[in-house]
């Protein structure tokens, strides 16, 4: 009876293993060729077991499953690394992580398909193996130190013992954290953590490509960074050699588990688990952010420039907002703040200019210009936020750095000429403030969250729907419709004007869709339509943006209103250079390239001082591929979309260019590129193509409400410019950067061939019908 019993036990024990699927199944920390786990199988670190991997959800409720390793012997489940961080599986039963015979490790989602991949090239068997360090290795099965491939090489977002942050000099690869994109979302986020590569022994926090410096090693502490010191607990290691440059640390107590995390914030945080209190932070390092200060020598470390104040997503915002110097209602006008002993900041766009008041009036006259500087060098002047500014130490001396900061008239006269604000503090955002005071705050926020349900993240806010439902009175005012759906015009309490977007259609779990929102939310441009926040409840979907009292584009081309008016060629030209900055942005400054997918005068809206502002970026994600729903074109006639949308090719961002281009041509004539007359058309690029290439009589292509007052030169440089952003094959369209510099003078624009869909139009004669003034419709009627 005694041996019935104990091999019901065996049978049992094997039934829970192959049903169960618990780790005790799986072995050592190892996999060997032809095994794989799913599900909540699991692998455990060899030796202690202080490590283990396996799938796991990003947060209770998400349908979304990752490969990744995480603190076994801690209470809270931490994640410490991810595989396919950008790729999630919807089902981790019917996926699996298996070791191949050609000696990779790879994932397989339910079709089988390999998601991702350790990408060896050999084809000797290797075995996978889960270190106790918490490092994921693949390696020789007779020499278990030879190691192929580790997961150490190829960090995610946070740094533990044993980890390098560096730069292989021979591969040129380079090992960096890159933040997740929120909390729950493992992606890859905005922000990374880096040694310079260019050589500088240095660390840089990344974001959008722009670069924060943060501390040199000396040989024993990277300066600006005291914390990151070797003492008596940490052993910190900066290694320097002809192979490799990199930074690592290790306890002297192994006992201790701590973890540097790269937040999605941009912030370097410090923090050692204590079982009584959980994660505790220790120190934390943050970004200064725009038109703040970093000040290595003093506290706080990270002030507002004088005339702003914090934004809680970091950074700082004015308090008063710039007149523009052309347009000042109230004939106040904007002005400048003399700061000395600045670094300067990063991104300076040198003007050649021959003298410091030259040099200041570029950057009066300019909407966009936040502040300049004038120095043997010559006149710099930056746009947008002021980013990586430095207060330095000492003053006086003939290499000082001078900043000037444009600021309004009004915030002007609240400040002494020793920069000091009369009867109030400065603005600081410091680094060690924030680092003692973070976990407090935190707790405030969901507090907060929880009483008012009007949530900031980022300086996106959480609006619930009746908000939105008082703020647009029911909906009432209705400003405009689209694919993406209706906008209509709202009032906040605090009086802000705004436009309300209600999105229709949309299949977007509530996860996805704040992901992309928080995407969204981080992108800020002069000439992007700036989000102020977002409603999430049940199926409704709506985005709060600023609100834009001079309306869209099309309404200033088209509509014939004899109050309305008439765009001159001056404020048509800086339309045309600002969209495609804003194009160019998107395209080519964000970490991942965003594709408008739907540019028309429609989406091109103007602010108050008519400047142009690029509207539903970011939203193309929200619908995806299936754009025949909600773009709008003429019927039976080539409208914004470029050939490979009608061909079904994958699209670039040159269907952005394609689209700006036929754009462009409305702009010129201020009137749809396309007419028609009972069975003939007009298309207007076709009459461009021809000036252009022919007789060279361009300026009849102008709205004839403008009665020929243009620059020839400019009109003969947006045709051409408009004429190459049409080409059929999208290798010869310009870029959007490239068409910045080609309207800027930068780059010299040379006449474009006459596109095939073109040619074969205009064999077409008996169907076509030329533009001329006046337009074909009017004729008709």
């Amino acid at each position: 009876m005694g041996e019935r019993k104990r091999a019901w036990f065996f049978l049992t024990v094997l039934f829970l293993c192959f049903f169960l699927s618990t780790h005790l199944c799986i072995g050592a920390g190892i996999l060997s060729v032809g095994e794989s786990i799913s599900g909540n199988q699991t692998i455990v670190s060899e030796g202690d077991g202080k490590f283990e991997l396996g799938f796991f959800k990003s947060c209770n409720n998400s349908q979304n499953h990752y490969i990744g390793i995480w603190y076994r012997k801690i209470s809270e489940k931490t994640i410490v690394w991810v595989a396919n961080r950008d790729r999630p599986l919807s089902d981790d039963y019917s996926s699996q992580l298996k070791m191949l015979e050609d000696g990779n490790l790879v994932i397989l989602d339910s079709l089988k398909t390999v998601i991702w991949s350790t990408k060896l090239t050999s084809t000797f068997s290797t075995e996978a193996a889960l270190l106790d360090s918490g490092n994921l290795v693949l390696r020789n099965p007779s020499n278990s130190s030879d190691f192929i491939w580790e997961s150490f090489d190829h960090p995610t977002h946070t740094l533990f013992p044993g980890v390098k942050i560096g730069l292989n000099k021979v591969t040129n690869q380079s090992q960096r954290l890159i933040s997740w994109k929120n909390p729950k979302d493992p992606g890859k986020g905005f922000f990374s953590f880096e040694l310079d590569p260019a050589g500088t022994s240095r660390f840089v926090i990344v974001r959008n490509r722009d670069k924060f410096w943060s501390g040199t090693w000396n040989g024993n502490v990277f300066s600006f960074i005291p914390e990151i010191r070797s003492n008596d607990i940490y052993n910190f290691t900066f290694v320097l050699n002809q192979k490799e440059d990199y930074f690592t640390y290790n306890f002297y107590n192994s006992s201790i588990i701590s973890r540097f995390v790269l937040t999605e914030l941009g912030q370097i945080q410090l923090l050692t688990w204590q079982e009584d209190v959980g994660w505790k932070l220790l120190w934390l390092y943050a970004l200064c952010g725009g038109f703040a200060t970093c000040n290595q020598y003093g506290f706080p470390m990270c002030e507002c420039l004088q005339g702003f104040t914090p934004c809680t997503s970091g950074g700082c915002k004015r308090n008063t907002p710039l007149q523009c110097q052309n347009n000042a209602s109230n004939g106040e006008k904007d002005g400048f703040l003399k700061i000395s002993n600045m670094g300067l900041p990063i991104n300076p766009q040198f003007v050649a200019v021959g003298s410091a008041r030259a040099c200041e009036l570029t950057c009066l006259n300019s909407c966009y210009c936040s502040a300049y500087a004038y120095d043997i060098h010559g006149c710099s002047i930056w746009e947008g936020d002021l980013l990586n500014l430095e207060r330095l130490s000492g003053g006086g001396s003939t290499s000082e750095k001078v900043l000037y900061l444009k600021l309004a008239a009004s915030e002007l006269s609240n400040w002494t000429s020793g920069g000091n604000k009369k009867g109030s503090a400065t603005g600081a955002i410091g680094g060690s403030v924030i680092g003692v005071l973070a976990l407090l705050g935190l707790l405030v926020v969901l507090v907060w969250t929880r009483r008012r349900r009007n949530l900031v993240e980022g300086c996106l806010v959480t609006f619930s729907y009746r908000d939105l439902q008082i703020a647009t009175k029911k909906f009432s005012e209705k400003l405009g419709g689209g694919g993406f759906g209706s906008v209509f015009k709202g009032t906040l309490p605090d009086s802000t004007v705004v436009a309300v977007k209600k999105l229709e259609g949309l299949g977007q779990g509530e996860k996805q869709f704040r992901t992309e929102v928080s995407t969204i939310g981080m992108i800020q441009h002069v000439n992007l339509v700036r989000l102020r926040g977002f409603c999430c409840e049940g199926t409704k979907r709506l985005l709060v943006y600023d609100f834009m009292p001079k309306g869209s584009l099309d309404f200033h081309l088209f509509h014939e209103e004899k109050d309305s008016k008439v765009l001159d060629w001056k404020t048509r030209y800086q339309i045309a250079l600002g969209t495609a900055r804003g194009l160019a942005y998107l395209h080519e400054k964000c970490r991942d390239c965003i594709i408008h997918c739907d540019i028309k005068p429609e989406n091109i809206l103007l602010d108050s001082e008519l400047c142009p502002k690029v509207a539903d970026f970011g939203l193309a994600k929200f619908v995806g591929r299936e754009f025949s729903r909600v773009l709008t074109t003429i019927r039976g006639t080539v409208g914004y979309l470029a050939p490979e949308w009608v061909t079904g090719m994958p699209i670039t961002a040159k269907a952005d260019v394609y689209s700006y281009g036929m754009m462009l041509f409305e702009l010129i004539s201020g009137r749809r590129n396309i007419e028609s007359v009972g069975q003939k058309f007009g298309y207007f690029p076709i009459w461009v193509a021809r000036k252009i290439n022919e007789d060279g009589e361009i300026l009849s292509l102008l709205d004839h409400m403008l009665e020929g007052n243009a620059d020839l030169e400019e009109l003969n440089k947006v045709c051409k410019v408009a004429s190459w952003c049409i080409q059929d094959e999208e290798v010869q369209r310009p870029s959007m950067g490239l068409v910045v510099q080609m309207l800027e003078g930068i780059v010299e624009v040379s006449t474009p061939p006459i596109p095939r869909t073109l040619q074969a139009i205009m064999q077409n004669h008996e169907h076509i019908v030329f533009f001329s003034e006046p337009s074909i419709s009017n004729q008709n009627s």
